[in-house]
């Protein structure tokens, strides 16, 4: 047997007894270190991480493939000094022109997937203004109208940190901006965040997944100060009827925790559980 079709065989074995397997990527291979995220957005991050690892797996068993037939094929068989060639044209042309069509495919799914994530809707199901500032989180409801006439806002207190509650199969727009320093909003289930710069309305949109209910930990994700690491929130993901719910309430002049305690939603954030790397683990308590 030759030495390539002995490679070739190997690679063939690994890739059948995955298929055999009956598990999908996700499942084999845990998405190569990529989460899943709670966005439709996050969808399509995953989806290019995937593509962009399986690419640069076929490379390097290409490459890998190429290396070992050299080491059997042109291994030292004697004394004799072996043909020496100065160059050879098509191998050049290959290992020269392969490296940009790689580039450019890979340029090319990044440059539709970083627009598609960055892209905001014209009339979004839900508008969410966050304020930053040096510590905390103002979360304004600009669709609504609290009992005072100005939209439903949630600020964060020396006993209890921010919740923003968010609808699950609806598109959230937010606004960002921050009384003070550069803050960065980070929600790392939604697997993406933004800077929040004074001076400066940064924009951003998601579409939340219809089985994305729950409770995630946010963070502001730049070192913005002393009590950089207290800036915590909480976003909750709730179904569209508790979350119209939720806002009637507010409207009728319950505070966040009465409101939640009507609904009978799980009790009020008080703190957030460190960022806990097991995915299965991760949530707000």
């Amino acid at each position: 047997m030759s030495p390539a079709r002995a490679v070739g065989l190997a690679v063939s074995a690994v890739g059948v007894t995955t298929l055999l397997a009956g598990c999908s990527v996700e499942d084999t291979f845990n998405g190569f270190g990529w989460p899943k995220g709670i966005t439709e957005q996050g969808d399509r991050m995953y989806d290019l991480w995937i593509g962009s690892v399986v690419a640069a797996l076929a490379v390097g068993v290409f490459v890998w493939g190429l290396i070992f037939w050299c080491v059997v094929r042109y291994r030292k068989r004697g004394e004799e000094l072996p043909p020496q060639t100065r160059y050879n044209m098509p191998f050049e042309i290959l290992y020269t022109v392969a490296p940009f069509v790689v580039i450019a495919v890979l340029f090319f799914y990044t440059a539709v997937i970083q627009t598609d994530v960055d892209r905001l809707s014209k009339n979004p199901d839900v508008n969410v203004e966050v304020i930053a500032s040096k510590w905390n989180w103002q979360f304004v409801y600009s669709d609504s109208k609290g009992p005072d006439g100005k939209p439903i806002n949630e600020v964060g207190a020396e006993n209890y940190i921010p919740v923003l509650v968010v609808p699950a199969g609806k598109s959230v727009q937010f606004k960002e901006t921050s009384n003070d320093v550069i803050h960065s909003f980070w929600v790392p289930d939604i697997l993406f965040k933004r800077d929040v710069i004074p001076g400066v309305e940064n924009r951003f949109e998601i579409k939340l997944k219809d089985n994305a209910e729950g409770a995630y930990v946010g963070r502001c994700a730049e070192l913005c100060g002393t009590y950089h690491s207290m800036m915590n929130f909480e976003m909750r993901v709730v179904s569209p009827a508790q979350y119209q719910q939720y806002l009637d309430l507010r409207i009728a002049g319950k505070s966040t925790p009465e409101a939640f305690g009507q609904l009978g939603l799980p009790s009020y954030a008080t703190k957030t559980t460190p960022f806990d790397t097991d995915r299965t683990k991760r949530s707000a308590s």
